[in-house]
């Protein structure tokens, strides 16, 4: 996948025709809603059950192919995340390519539920580098559930990451992809061997610790969790507690839940070298954002300069043959 390009002209007419045709952009989930609760089903471009791999490949339009995932909590109140995620798509790509953080970028987005209550948990799309995510985002089924314990699925949606992604970055040149959690809540303490049989099909023998599976997601991602303002548990301290105990500086704290795709930019252009924070907020400014407040506050922890490199010593752990991966 990803072999197409980003074409801002092409976004806008389709938004102008969807803002013609009455169209929310969720067109999937607006019919699904309108059946009985018992038969909604992930979209299948979204399915996870019975995916091999979603992969991130270097093309001869993209030879330079990074991976970048974005998967949302669709619970209660962060359904408003992927709608903000579809407006603000031109933003992401003009600031990972035209100001140069990234080469050829390719994004991939899923949703996240609960595997103990949700009728669709969890829902992966493509790697694309072009304007089929707006294809993936539109076909993402907002479920809005959730089981009210203050715990979804992030652990499930890690597991399928570690697991069922291959990516050109890493296995050709080293580098990890980035991997964004957008959410509110904490993640359940295993990955559940019944919930990953009925969810992604997997056999597995035993479940999966937590901190086993964030140490295995970590071999090929940079993880970050980030928690808007407006979420129901964004105020929370012990939810801040939990993910900065398992990811320390890459828990942000975003003020404006509108500022998701600015604040994932400027992370990864940081990440890959390519600005310090001081130069990121510019760029925001420049490009007409009025989130550079926002983003500043949130990033002000990362703010040291920070490389993606892993080590060619380190390749062999990657491949499996050691515990980890040291970062630069």
């Amino acid at each position: 996948m990803g072999s197409s390009s980003w074409s801002t002209d092409a976004y806008r007419a389709r938004r102008a025709y969807q803002s013609s045709a009455g169209s929310s952009g969720f067109d999937y989930h607006d019919d699904v809603t309108g059946t009985p609760r018992d038969q909604w089903r992930a979209h299948p471009s979204l399915d996870p059950h019975g995916v091999t791999v979603r992969e991130s490949r270097d093309s001869d339009a993209h030879p330079n192919s990074l991976a970048v995932s974005v998967l949302f909590d669709v619970t209660g109140s962060m359904g408003r995340v992927p709608r903000s995620l579809q407006a603000k798509l031109p933003d992401l790509f003009g600031l990972l390519l035209r100001r140069g953080y990234v080469q050829d970028p390719q994004i991939l987005f899923g949703a996240i539920g609960d595997a103990t209550c949700d009728r669709v948990p969890l829902q992966i799309g493509q790697f694309e580098s072009g304007n089929e995510l707006e294809d993936d985002l539109g076909n993402i089924l907002l479920e809005g559930g959730g089981g009210g314990q203050m715990t979804e699925s992030y652990e499930l949606a890690m597991y399928f990451m570690a697991r069922h992604t291959a990516l050109d970055c890493l296995e050709k040149r080293g580098r990890r992809g980035y991997l964004f959690i957008v959410g509110d809540e904490m993640a359940y303490g295993a990955v559940k061997a019944r919930e990953v049989r009925d969810v992604v099909g997997d056999d597995l023998a035993e479940d999966v610790s937590l901190p086993a599976i964030l140490d295995e997601l970590r071999r090929k991602y940079e993880v970050y969790f980030l928690m808007p303002t407006g979420s129901h548990h964004f105020g929370n301290d012990r939810v801040r507690e939990f993910w900065r105990r398992h990811l320390g500086q890459n828990l942000v704290l975003l003020d404006d839940l509108d500022a998701v795709c600015e604040t994932i930019a400027v992370t990864v252009g940081l990440g890959e070298e390519a600005i310090d924070l001081e130069e990121g907020l510019r760029d925001l400014a420049d490009a007409g954002s009025d989130q550079a407040d926002v983003v500043g506050r949130a990033l002000r922890p990362l703010a040291r300069e920070r490389g993606a490199v892993v080590p060619a010593t380190a390749l062999e752990e990657l491949a499996g043959e050691g515990p980890g991966v040291e970062r630069l």
